[in-house]
């Protein structure tokens, strides 16, 4: 027998509009709760320590994080993506969940245990410092991520945590589990859970950053030191609720044809074959709209990753110590998941269904434009030596900046996870299974990456040319504008077209033959009938 079906309409009151899950279904849910809260608590602290690391290396700074971008994080992403799809392949996804979260539990563990305490025997200082002589003054970044490769394997293996760990891994796993009559109301409580688990990993960052040195305990010789190895520790601990509570849901829930039918799941398209990217990369470039939500996933992250890293530059150069700037870095974070969270519930959903896809989705490259404008102005003005902030307002240049960047880096981060990934989301529902699972394996799986990777490549290739953010920044200023202003063209397009979809009648089966065909004009291709 199984589950019921239900919709909201079955709920009223406040338990439609925050908790429209019946009681049977807790047994199912709550499980699933908890693991996406950890895994984003894990994300939340990793993605500050990773940043503090690198940029607070010996001689190091935040240049060199686009360097690691992309040198680093792309051929990681594709060598882990590659290892996910041959383990799927091979493997069922609860073995492959397993091997790929002991890949990841295990380089911390060894991390803490070995690499970071015995770094200055690992890393090549000797080599680095030959090719830092012979090589000219532009390639100082390079050279430096190379000498602290103990770093940059961090860097990389906490970036691939979210792309792996939380979209691949665990937002498949609800995928294939979840039915749709059930995602359209479990998914919106899975993303509050994870949006508030950034405000505990925060604060708990924060007082663990706090924390003083410690002369009895065997590790480190400074209290950042002692610091990093507790959110390593907590990282650890997380995963491995993670993985009892990934165990307990295949021995205890997904047994239960009540919760779980892998024949229903075959017939709802959620559980896919085997797994190319090829074939996903090839079906992406014959739709003019998945091209389109392409668009937009790239320019959100090309943009956002233009204006971060100058942003962490000015941070760093108002913070000198680690401690100081990650407990700064994870006060932001906190606030984030706040807001983000506040306008997951009140906001996203009230947009969409009171101005339309098209005004929420515009809404985000709109905050981006607006933030962008003060804190590239602030830039320009602490570089021209204005010191009216000082005389007007009590603050020197260099705060103005930094308080203009966390403002942009608070509000753009809460749209994204509120406005931008709903969004995004929504946009692949008037869509076939077929087209769902093709477009977002390419579109999720590596066109995210790839806007990052071109972000950094800007600074990059900008860096070695003009050596510091100070001469760079205006040509950096002048490329987002206009990558914003494709986003926005881009949004339009998709929101037509979205419009025209999601306004088809599908009333019988003529009406549904009548959707698919109009969904495969707008694609420009004939959708297969095969899964991945």
């Amino acid at each position: 027998m199984a589950m019921s079906n239900s919709t909201p309409s079955e709920f009223k009151g406040w338990r439609l509009f925050l908790w429209p899950i019946h009681r049977q279904e807790l047994k199912k849910l709550i499980p699933m709760l908890l693991i996406f809260f950890f895994v984003s608590f894990d994300y939340n602290i990793l993605r500050t320590m990773k940043d503090t690391l690198v940029m607070y290396a010996p001689s190091s700074g935040a240049e060199v994080i686009p360097f690691l971008k992309v040198w680093a994080m792309f051929p990681g992403t594709l060598l882990m993506t590659f290892l996910f799809t041959r383990l799927s392949n091979r493997y069922s996804r609860q073995v492959v969940t397993y091997i790929l979260m002991g890949i990841f539990l295990g380089y911390f563990a060894l991390f803490i245990g070995v690499m970071y305490p015995f770094r200055d025997v690992l890393e090549p200082s000797a080599l680095a410092t030959w090719l830092q002589d012979v090589l000219p003054e532009s390639f100082r970044w390079p050279i430096l991520m190379f000498r602290n490769w103990v770093f940059t394997s961090f860097y990389v293996m906490s970036e691939l945590w979210s792309n792996i760990v939380f979209f691949v891994l665990f937002w498949g796993f609800a995928n294939q589990i979840t039915r749709v009559s059930e995602s359209k109301r479990f998914y919106g409580i899975i993303g509050v859970a994870a949006n508030a688990s950034g405000a505990l990993a925060g604060q708990a960052s924060v007082f663990v950053s706090g924390l003083g040195y410690n002369p009895n305990l065997n590790f480190g010789t400074t209290s950042w030191e002692q610091s990093m190895l507790f959110l390593v520790l907590m990282v650890i601990a997380a995963g491995g609720l993670i993985l009892f509570l990934f165990n307990w849901m295949y021995r205890h829930v997904l047994n239960d044809p009540i919760y779980y039918d892998p024949a229903e799941a075959i017939a709802e398209g959620r559980i896919q074959g085997k797994l190319s990217l090829r074939e996903a990369f090839k079906y992406l470039l014959s739709s003019r709209y998945l091209i389109g939500i392409a668009v937009v996933v790239i320019s959100y992250n090309v943009v956002i990753n233009l204006v971060e890293v100058i942003w962490k530059f000015e941070v760093k150069e108002l913070y000198q110590n680690q401690s100081e700037y990650n407990v700064y870095m994870n006060q932001v974070s906190t606030i984030i998941s706040i807001i983000a969270t506040l306008s997951a519930l009140f906001v996203s959903g009230n947009a969409v269904r009171k101005f339309g896809w098209t005004f929420t989705a515009m809404m985000t490259p709109a905050i981006l434009m607006l933030t962008s404008i003060a804190f590239f102005s602030f830039f320009f003005l602490k570089e021209s030596s204005f010191d009216g902030y000082t005389f007007l307002m009590g603050f020197t240049p260099l705060m103005m900046v930094v308080f203009a960047g966390t403002t942009q880096n608070i509000l753009c981060r809460s749209a994204k996870y509120s406005l931008f990934d709903a969004t995004k989301e929504m946009a692949f529902v008037p869509l076939s299974p077929e087209c769902k699972i093709k477009g977002k394996a390419a579109i999720d799986g590596v066109c995210s990456r790839l806007g990052k990777t071109g972000g950094s490549l800007i600074h990059q290739v900008l860096l070695l040319s003009l050596a510091s953010f100070t001469f760079s920044a205006p040509y950096v200023a002048g490329l987002l504008f206009l990558i914003i202003t494709i986003w926005m063209v881009a949004v339009r397009v998709v929101g037509t077209s979205f419009k025209q979809l999601t306004q088809t009648p599908v009333t019988s089966t003529d009406a549904e033959n009548e959707r698919i065909a109009l969904t495969n004009n707008e694609l420009g291709s004939q959708i297969p009938v095969n899964a991945i």
